[in-house]
């Protein structure tokens, strides 16, 4: 499939690349095709910032990033109800991202930890749940400081520090 992106120009995506919600996502019930991209550039290990491009309106792309990146400590309750729609979940096909909100003043860059996606990898099914644990996982958790403290200490792994 051939997508013509505002952000990434135009791609393909291979149908098994397809990342599938079959209700949606919060405030966007309509679009339930989406695919993750990421800089192939960057050797991050996965551990950077993606994209979740809507195949349904390709304008509309979504920054996400692993949780574990930004709080290590993240592992919510999640219902086994919500976790229907993906088939079968081994831990292993298990890809959990929430949402990057990256404001003009880049210091007060947020990830909202209360709403993720789970996405089962063998299936390409996915949903987005929403925390009962508002009060453990805010919908804006701050992750500047979190991010430059990671980069500043890969910098220093790397010159051997």
């Amino acid at each position: 499939m051939k997508v013509n992106t505002k952000l990434f120009g135009e791609i393909e995506i291979d149908d098994d690349k397809i990342i599938t919600f079959e209700g949606g996502i919060v405030g966007f019930p309509d679009l339930k095709r989406f695919a993750l991209m990421h800089d192939e550039d960057e050797d991050d290990g996965g551990q950077g910032l993606s994209f979740m491009l809507s195949l349904d309106e390709p304008a509309f792309a979504m920054p996400v990033v692993n949780p574990l990146v930004v709080k290590d400590s993240y592992n919510p309750v999640v219902e086994d109800d919500y976790l229907i729609p993906l088939g079968e979940l081994k831990e292993e096909d298990m890809l959990v991202l929430v949402t990057v909100t990256v404001p003009h003043d880049i210091t007060k860059m947020t990830v909202n930890l209360m709403a993720p996606f789970i996405v089962n990898a063998a299936t390409k099914k996915a949903v987005q749940v929403i925390l009962d644990e508002d009060d453990k996982y805010p919908v804006k958790y701050p992750i500047y400081e979190v991010l430059a403290k990671a980069k500043d200490e890969a910098i220093a792994k790397a010159k051997g520090d």
